[in-house]
């Protein structure tokens, strides 16, 4: 491996992983194969590029190729490495649990329309509601029924503290 090599590989991880942080998974892909090609397997910078390509192939939505991945850094010589890429596969090889469309917000990938400069408006929508939801009805309170008398708690409690008190101060004599 040459010093071009080695400084290719590295600016193709540093534009995958920004590509990663900003979202845009297949140019992550793309840009971590590379250097990942362009690297020994054995080392420990091909180890953490292939840690950050599981994670662009799941993100892509690539899990097979993430899991077989993961599975072939799991014999990585390097310690850090083997045991991240354990900790991964068992992320990704855990059950995905289903989540009901309300709760998700479809977000578009922008990166498939020819003309990025194009202006994209995004609105929210009302929530409809169905003919089982009735408008929520504020509760009206007749201040006639309403109990005002006044039942004499207050004096009570008043004088229960100022007894306790006085037996406060009896007591530090």
């Amino acid at each position: 491996m040459t010093t071009e090599s080695l400084e290719l590989a590295k600016s193709r991880y540093q534009i995958g992983t920004t590509a990663f942080e900003n979202g845009q998974y297949r140019e992550a892909v793309e840009n971590l194969e590379k250097a990942s090609n362009l690297l020994g397997k054995n080392t420990r910078f091909a180890g953490e590029v292939e840690i950050w390509l599981v994670n662009a192939y799941e993100a892509a939505g690539r899990s097979e190729e993430a899991i077989n991945l993961c599975q072939q850094l799991g014999r990585h010589p390097h310690y850090e490495v083997r045991q991240q890429a354990k900790r991964l596969l068992y992320i990704l090889k855990a059950p995905k649990l289903n989540r009901p469309k309300e709760w998700m917000t479809e977000i578009p990938d922008f990166g498939i329309t020819s003309d990025n400069k194009s202006k994209i408006v995004v609105t929210s929508q009302p929530k409809k509601t169905t003919s089982k939801q009735k408008p929520v009805e504020r509760e009206y309170i007749d201040l006639s029924t309403v109990n005002t008398r006044d039942n004499n708690f207050v004096w009570v409690a008043l004088i229960a503290v100022g007894l306790t008190i006085s037996y406060l101060v009896w007591l530090s004599f």
